[in-house]
């Protein structure tokens, strides 16, 4: 929670907001709205600090582990593995988020799919100090070895976000072992859209450069700060929203758990912020080509795996045009735009029916 919303939680706006001057009925009717829009965002914040829901889930098996990196089996034992490879910003269980929100446990449940799930932990001594490369030719090369043993074979692999594009690197780098390439909301255009809000991503990585020299990572809080700024609204949506609803309803338990997972970041390793923010978003570095892995520029258009690339039409974290540039750029994919947000592509009600299920059926496919 941010410190404007525990502010207002603590001080809520006036429920009697002192009348405006009859003779001018519009401005009062905008003091209205927005006296009780405020009082409807503290509702909200104060009514999810309150909420009494937790996630209970357990991990499963950890089969594999370097560092904080661990790889997941969410089996089935003789299910056909999949690697899913999640962002290093957010935690990893927004593909298992809860009993009725989990992705990975319905998949190894209803589809013969055996997924593997790369969990990167918090950084550690060792982890601030890495690079890109040092995840990707490193920890993921390894996690992907663990599971073409298990296969027998090659995998196929599937990112969300920013793990789309360590998936696809991957891919160059190791097409023999890739089966095929799943890749959620993963932007690859970083210009393509709201330019001048990624430019100023990456200023705020130079900006935070003292921090970056004394800790070694980003800190969560900033990270948070500096990816609000892309929809400043956002947070007031939500919780005006939340406030609307039943307190004891799945919608609010639901709303609690994406909440609970949203605070629950982790800061990036130092190094890996210059890159992604200061050469991603501020370079764009991946649309141009010139984004390396370990000396090696990653291509697309030389990518010829077979590729799944879901886009989601309502997504506000990365825009359609960023994702879509990169299924036009791979010469073997196939495009699916679902009506759905960036969140909401995994963990949505009608993920199932839109995301998961299509996502199933491709992968047994291949």
């Amino acid at each position: 929670m941010t410190a404007l919303q525990a502010a207002l939680a603590k001080n809520p706006p006036p429920q009697n907001p002192k009348k405006t001057d009859d003779a001018d009925p519009f401005a009062a009717a905008v003091d209205h709205e927005i006296h009780a829009r405020l009082a409807a965002f503290s509702q909200g914040v104060d009514g999810y600090r309150k909420h009494p829901y937790r996630r209970s889930l357990t991990d499963p098996p950890t089969i594999w582990s370097d560092g904080t990196t661990r790889l997941l089996d969410y089996g089935p034992v003789d299910g056909k593995p999949v690697l899913f490879v999640p962002s290093l910003i957010n935690r990893a269980y927004i593909l298992d988020l809860s009993k009725r929100r989990s992705l990975l446990r319905w998949m190894a449940a209803e589809t013969g799919l055996r997924p593997l799930l790369v969990d990167w932990g918090t950084p550690g001594p060792e982890e601030r100090r890495f690079t890109l490369t040092d995840y990707i030719a490193g920890r993921l090369e390894d996690a992907l070895s663990q599971a073409c043993a298990l296969a027998g074979g090659p995998v196929p692999v599937a990112g969300y976000c920013m793990g789309g594009l360590l998936a696809l690197a991957l891919a160059a780098r190791r097409p023999q072992d890739i089966s095929g390439l799943v890749l959620l909301a993963t932007p690859w255009n970083f210009h393509a859209e709201r330019t001048v809000q990624a430019e100023a991503l990456a200023r705020s990585v130079e900006a935070a450069a003292p921090l970056l020299e004394v800790y070694g990572e980003l800190p969560v809080d900033i990270i948070q700060s500096m990816f609000s700024a892309l929809d400043p609204f956002l947070v007031t949506r939500k919780f005006i929203g939340f406030s609307q609803m039943k307190y004891d309803s799945r919608a609010a338990q639901d709303f609690v758990a994406l909440e609970d997972w949203l605070n629950d970041g982790v800061p990036l390793a130092g190094p890996v912020a210059r890159e992604c923010m200061g050469g991603w978003y501020g370079q764009n570095t991946p649309h141009r080509d010139i984004w390396a892995v370990g000396g090696s520029n990653i291509e697309p258009q030389n990518i010829d795996t077979p590729a799944l690339v879901l886009v989601p039409q309502q997504d506000r974290i990365v825009p359609p045009a960023s994702a879509k540039a990169l299924a036009e750029a791979l010469p073997n994919a196939e495009c699916h735009n679902p009506k759905l947000g960036h969140i909401g592509m995994v963990a949505a009600s009608r993920a199932k029916t839109e995301i998961w299920q299509p996502m199933a059926d491709w992968l047994n496919r291949i």
